[in-house]
């Protein structure tokens, strides 16, 4: 039960919990790959997908890789119908698409994928605050699982085991990995896993992974997202309706690092056994 501002907020969880996780993999089976992932109430379904080539700005025969994302709330997923963005991504939603593709490029090493192109499909389903964060980390298994894929089906190799022109012209076929070297080749190819979380300050309580009611009465809200070796892609804290002391930010990162930390183990969990 959370009350709103003026009355208090209380909830069923601590301040430094994250809201109860449940993931489904491929969820849409004609994706590469596919996660349907619940944070709390928000919802989103990520599909990988393989395109047929490398954008058109690419130089031509590049060894290199790329990763684009793509972010849209479905109209029901919000208590008001939102609408489709039929003439392009807006500004929040291009942001947010921006945000998304950084923070997977941060995590995988672009010339170890080779020359494919990655797109990354994140649909909100269900908004209740945090759907940016949750795009990330839900992405982030989406993608290693993708990776892996290719790696089994020979199309994502390493650099010295790729074919040439030359062995193209020759009927050249993809060697055969060892499991040890599928292995070692996909952490060669994401370095490091990639999670968001959301921090603030509500009735001067540091609270982690603000659902919408949170987050609408947060004097100070935070998005944090970081790689498993610990470095950050993004800090983006406001205050809303209050400044915020040095102390209080060193407070919020701390929450936001605890929580990713846990993060970043439930994505190597989920992928275990895949």
């Amino acid at each position: 039960m959370v009350k709103t501002k003026g009355d208090g907020i209380s909830a069923a969880r601590g301040t430094n919990e994250i809201r109860k996780i449940k993931v489904e993999l491929d969820f849409t089976p004609n994706a590469l790959s596919s996660v349907l992932y619940t944070q709390g109430n928000t919802t989103i379904l990520v599909c990988v997908t393989k395109a047929p080539s490398l954008p058109r700005w690419f130089p031509r025969d590049s060894q290199k890789g790329w990763v684009h994302a793509e972010y849209s709330l479905l109209p029901g997923s919000t208590n008001t119908r939102f609408r489709r963005e039929r003439s392009g991504a807006k500004g929040r939603t291009q942001e947010i698409e921006r945000l998304v593709a950084r923070s997977l490029r941060g995590a995988i090493d672009l010339e170890a994928l080779g020359p494919i192109a990655l797109t990354i499909d994140c649909d909100v389903l269900n908004a209740d605050g945090g759907t940016r964060c949750a795009s990330i980390t839900a992405a982030c298994i989406a993608m290693r699982l993708a990776v892996r894929r290719l790696i089994s089906s020979g199309d994502c190799l390493p650099i010295e085991m790729r074919a040439t022109k030359e062995d193209l012209k020759n009927g050249w076929s993809a060697p055969l990995l060892s499991d040890e070297e599928k292995i070692a080749h996909e952490n060669t190819v994401i370095v490091n896993d990639v999670a968001a979380i959301s921090v603030g300050i509500v009735d001067d309580q540091i609270w982690t992974d603000l659902d919408y009611i949170l987050d609408s009465n947060a004097d100070v809200d935070m998005n944090v997202v970081m790689t498993s070796d610990g470095e950050f892609v993004e800090v983006q804290g406001t205050g809303e309706e209050a400044t915020y002391s040095r102390s209080q930010l060193d407070d919020l990162l701390d929450s936001a690092t605890s929580a990713i930390i846990q993060l970043h183990v439930l994505q190597k969990e989920i992928l275990s056994s895949k």
